[in-house]
């Protein structure tokens, strides 16, 4: 598997991020959705990363930095059909060696609360992120959960 830092300027990202957006919008309510969109995904502070197996998108992630010695990572996706393949984690332990080189000290996430998120959730805790309470703007909500890892330089 190839991770590649993606502009977000072709059709097949568009697709499979639009996808994920409906997705979200499917299991969470409106004002409980936090997945960025593909404008969104393209500010400066945020950085973000395709997988690929072969040809074949696979999955992405990415990190948006929220002050000089932390990230928060933002549309964490897999295909469907790559589930269960380690493509998950591969992404993620890639944006957690991305922050360890960049000098962060922690990286947050929120995540949905629904069954929905449960693979999600296992995902993380299994690579040490525990569960945490909001951070930056987010305000506690019941369709949320929050969950931060802090790394060791």
């Amino acid at each position: 598997m190839e991770i590649v830092i993606d502009r977000l300027d072709g059709p097949e990202i568009a697709a499979f991020l639009q996808a994920h957006l409906d997705d979200m919008r499917a299991v969470s309510p409106p004002e409980s959705k936090h997945a960025l969109d593909l404008e969104g995904l393209k500010a400066p502070a945020i950085t973000f990363w395709s997988a690929y197996d072969e040809q074949t998108l696979v999955g992405c992630g990415a990190i948006k930095e929220i002050a000089p010695d932390g990230g928060e990572i933002k549309s964490m996706r897999v295909h469907g059909a790559a589930r269960g393949r380690g493509v998950g984690s591969a992404i993620l332990r890639h944006l957690i060696a991305i922050a360890r080189g960049r000098g962060y000290r922690y990286l947050t996430l929120e995540t949905g609360s629904m069954a929905f998120f449960t693979p999600a959730h296992a995902l993380y805790r299994k690579h040490g992120f525990i569960d945490c309470e909001p951070f930056g703007d987010y305000r506690p909500d019941p369709n949320s959960l929050f969950m931060a890892l802090r790394i060791e330089q």
